[in-house]
């Protein structure tokens, strides 16, 4: 269980270092952080994975010029 959720830490940090470029493409790999928050914290990944997707999307709305 330990490889699990070390891969699931390194999995959430990528995620949350590529934003993407358009909208579409940050609620994806901000969904996708939080899909592996979800693995790693044993929570509902439907949850996470939706504030993960609009955390992703407003952060990079509200600073554009870090994503």
């Amino acid at each position: 269980m330990p490889i699990l959720k070390w891969t699931s830490a390194i999995v959430v940090c990528a995620g949350l270092a590529a934003c993407g470029d358009t909208t579409g493409e940050q609620a994806l790999v901000g969904a996708g952080a939080g899909v592996g928050a979800a693995l790693l914290l044993d929570t509902n990944p439907f949850a996470t994975a939706a504030v993960g997707a609009a955390g992703s999307v407003i952060y990079c709305d509200q600073n554009p010029g870090k994503c």
